[in-house]
């Protein structure tokens, strides 16, 4: 079943503060909203040097 846009961000939000604290939930949000951030862009530089394999085997683990 698909979330509705409420339910995803509200979900994001309490996992951005129970990870982050209120203030650096916060903080992230608004680096977010004032900077541009490509977030496809963000992903081939965050997974370029591992494997598919490899990704998967950190994926299973969490």
């Amino acid at each position: 079943m698909i979330k509705s846009d409420s339910v995803l961000k509200l979900e994001g939000m309490n996992i951005l503060i129970k990870e982050l604290g209120e203030v650096d939930a916060e903080r992230f949000i608004s680096l977010i909203i004032k900077e541009p951030f490509d977030y496809t862009k963000w992903q081939e530089d965050l997974f370029k040097n591992e494997e598919v394999r490899e990704l998967s085997k950190k994926a299973m683990k969490k």
